[in-house]
């Protein structure tokens, strides 16, 4: 509990508390602000303070949908000095988006200049734009002079804002919003106003209507950039039904016939939030690194509208193949998370169904309703008193003049003589003589008749629930007719379609198969060569570099690349570099460390089975399907400690029975091969044991056909009878045979 301290150090009335409660009640403080006022959307308009603010200041400033225009900069300045102490960068910023058609579904402000494009580029300076309100906008505080809304003081209490807007629609449901606040967040996707006021009549007519009608009623959401909903109808039900859930939305595309049979897709329609320019540039890097095959390039030919050219590798490609594999790798296809976490009676968060969210914009409406009408009864009354007192004037014309001619205060003396009151008197004696018709004596009573029919209606209606409900569903059907399906942009733009389940190819079968040689230099450049290469074929490298790997497969095949630090690399011919330069180091393309060697470059087959071993004569069997890796980091596959390097990583073609192990120590040990177990990742077993050394070289082969090598000629040798090298595994063997290469490697 705070209490206070007596310390002549201190100013007096200082409290004193734990520094926990301390920062929990200033935190929380600061997490109400952000949630009420700052993040989150009012059920009732469905804006945000600073939303609110903005189109409040510029209607103070007289800026309707029919008016002029007034620069940006004056209309931030208005609402940042009178109602919203923050930036004027982030309530032009707001602003901008209210007037984004590409942003918001129906436009509250209508902005002349640059206010920023699909592309995501921003809006010109807030001096150089001008903006004024749009009909919506004015739709939404329709009854702010009516006292249809409280009102509240502005930050420094020099002024009076809106706490809530009248909202003539449901503005939260037709242009969404989203934020996030402490600890909790909101995105609803906007929606087409048509629908939601269909809903609204039919809940009006069915207040306990089921959830399958509203929900056929608004199907889904209807974004301001178009696009195709692949969300299942059940999964937006219960998207509505709970509040939370995720919606797929995908863009159109069609197939445009191009001469001699070839074709071209084009997307004119993208997802909403989705930067046209980021798009492009995510197709170019598929289109750059193959990730997609067949895919040929991207053009953006978009003037007003979008217009995206995806080209194919060829005619034979299938579309939908093709568009299926964009889905899967760009923003082609998204995701909107929808979170309907909004403000109950500005006051209480929670997220509310479709229907919750319905309801409490028509409990507001009739709020509003009763509101007006109440404002109306009383101008009215007050117009019927001063009708009364000039129609008494009018009876009695003469002798009021004759008391306005002869009294010094005429006022006291006609409230005494025909009992008026004040206001009577006051508008009596402010009468005009050219009023003093015959004409304005009947107008004046067929104003005052006309008045009484009004305020007997408007009781009738205050005193019957029904007749209240009756007027909110006439001002909807007016809404319907301003904004809806037949009013300009009105009509409905995202469409819905099924998701249909597209069989995609494997990358290799989607890449087109032509041959290549790839060639890797002993420092490690690498590149493919059109074409398979003869053994005489002139190569050229780098100077003071030689050929190591020169493999003879095709555009669809992978490499399988071994490391001296044991670690296993994959990689895609058909993102190798061209063979019209030297290529490129391999190191660019994984992540091999300088101190690394390259142990082995190998083609990566379905029934490739590895023989891998250190220089500590350790080894094991490898399957090729365990070494192939998904990112440039690769996979360990061979452990290996500190001072030991992986040194052979050798293929094990079928019908090998035996291994062949050479020693730095030159001495040759044979043994089975099913003596060596096969695993996915390990140190492995003890192939050779070495006094001084460790181990040079191994090899697979079978025993029948005997153990080849290269003498240092190139030509082939072999020996048939290794009766003297044959022996248990992990032993230490016996010298090589007569010419065996001083390199102590069989190759």
């Amino acid at each position: 509990m705070a209490s206070t301290v007596d310390d002549p150090q201190m100013p007096e009335e200082v409290a004193v508390e734990p520094l926990d409660r301390a920062l929990g009640s200033r935190y929380l403080q600061y997490a109400l602000s952000t949630i009420m006022h700052r993040a989150l959307p009012d059920a009732r308009d469905g804006l945000k303070p600073v939303q609110r603010r903005i189109l409040f200041a510029m209607r103070e400033l007289g800026l309707t949908a029919r008016g002029g225009f007034r620069k940006s900069a004056k209309i931030a300045g208005d609402v940042m000095g009178n109602y919203h102490p923050h930036g004027d960068a982030a309530i032009y910023d707001a602003m901008a988006r209210l007037a984004q058609d590409f942003v918001v579904r129906y436009p509250l402000v209508d902005g002349q200049g640059n206010f920023g494009n699909i592309d995501g580029d921003g809006p010109a300076a807030a001096r150089y734009t001008e903006a004024r309100l749009t009909a919506a906008a004015e739709a939404l505080m329709e009854g702010l002079d009516e006292d249809a809304v409280d009102y509240g003081p502005n930050y420094d209490g020099t002024a009076e804002e809106p706490l809530v807007l009248p909202a003539s629609f449901p503005n939260l449901l037709a242009n969404g919003s989203s934020g996030i606040a402490v600890g909790m967040a909101t995105n609803i996707p906007p929606h087409n106003l048509d629908e939601l006021c269909a809903a609204c009549l039919h809940l009006l007519k069915a207040p306990n209507a089921r959830d399958e009608t509203l929900f056929d009623l608004v199907p889904g959401p209807d974004f301001p950039t178009g696009g195709v909903i692949v969300e299942p109808p059940e999964a937006i039900a219960e998207a509505y039904r709970t509040g939370r859930g995720g919606i797929r939305l995908r863009a159109r595309w069609q197939v445009e016939e191009l001469p001699r049979g070839m074709w071209q897709i084009v997307v004119t329609e993208i997802p909403w939030q989705v930067q046209k320019s980021k798009l492009v540039a995510t197709l170019a890097a598929l289109v750059e690194t193959k990730k997609v095959p067949l895919l040929a390039d991207i053009r953006d030919e978009s003037a007003e509208d979008v217009r995206l050219i995806i080209e194919p590798r060829a005619r034979t490609v299938d579309p939908e193949v093709l568009m299926a594999l964009l889905f899967k790798q760009s923003e082609l296809e998204t995701r909107f998370a929808l979170n309907m976490n909004v403000l109950i009676d500005g006051r209480v968060p929670r997220v509310c169904s479709l229907r919750e969210v319905l309801r409490a914009f028509l409990d507001h409406r009739r709020d509003v309703l009763l509101r007006r009408s109440r404002f109306r009864l009383g101008k009215i009354d007050h117009r019927l008193e001063v009708l009364e007192g000039q129609i008494v004037a009018f009876l009695n014309l003469d002798r009021v003049i004759e008391i306005i001619r002869t009294e010094d205060e005429p006022k006291p003396v006609l409230m005494a003589e025909f009992d008026l009151s004040d206001i009577q008197a006051e508008a009596i004696l402010n009468t005009r003589l050219r009023s003093l018709r015959r004409l304005e004596e009947m107008a004046l009573r067929e104003e005052r008749d006309a008045l009484l029919v009004e305020r007997a209606g408007i009781e009738d209606m205050l005193a019957d629930e029904a007749a209240q409900w009756a007027r909110i569903a006439e001002e909807l059907r007016e809404i319907r007719r301003r904004f809806g399906k037949d009013a300009p942009g009105g009509a409905r733009r995202s469409s819905f379609a099924e998701a249909e389940a597209v069989d995609l190819p494997t990358p290799e079968a989607m890449l087109p198969r032509e041959p290549v040689t790839v060639v890797c230099s002993r420092m490690g450049w690498i590149r493919a060569m059109k074409g398979h290469l003869g053994a005489d074929a002139a190569i050229k490298y780098k100077d003071g570099d030689e050929a190591r790997f020169v493999i003879p497969t095709d555009t669809a095949a992978q490499l399988l690349l071994m490391g001296s630090n044991g670690r296993a690399y994959t990689l895609g011919v058909a993102s190798l570099p061209g063979g019209r330069g030297m290529g490129e180091p391999v190191r660019l393309m994984i992540d091999l460390p300088n101190e690394a060697d390259i142990v082995a470059l190998l083609p990566a087959t379905p029934d490739l089975r590895l023989l891998v071993a250190s220089t500590a004569g350790d080894g094991f069997v490898l399957p090729g399907s365990a070494a192939l890796a998904q990112t440039r980091a690769g996979k360990q596959v061979l452990n290996v400690r500190q001072g030991v390097a992986a040194r052979v990583c050798r293929p094990v073609a079928p019908g090998h029975d035996h291994v062949a192990a050479v020693g730095e120590n030159r001495k040759v040990l044979v043994f089975p091969l099913d003596e060596v177990p096969e695993m996915a990742r390990g140190k492995g077993v003890r192939l050779q044991r070495f006094k001084d050394g460790g181990l040079s070289d191994a090899i697979t082969f079978a025993l029948a056909d005997g153990l080849c090598w290269l003498d240092p000629a190139g030509r082939t040798r072999t020996q048939s009878d290794l009766a003297e090298w044959i022996g248990k595994r992990a032993g230490s063997g016996r010298m090589a045979p007569r010419g065996f290469p001083k390199s102590h490697r069989f190759d």
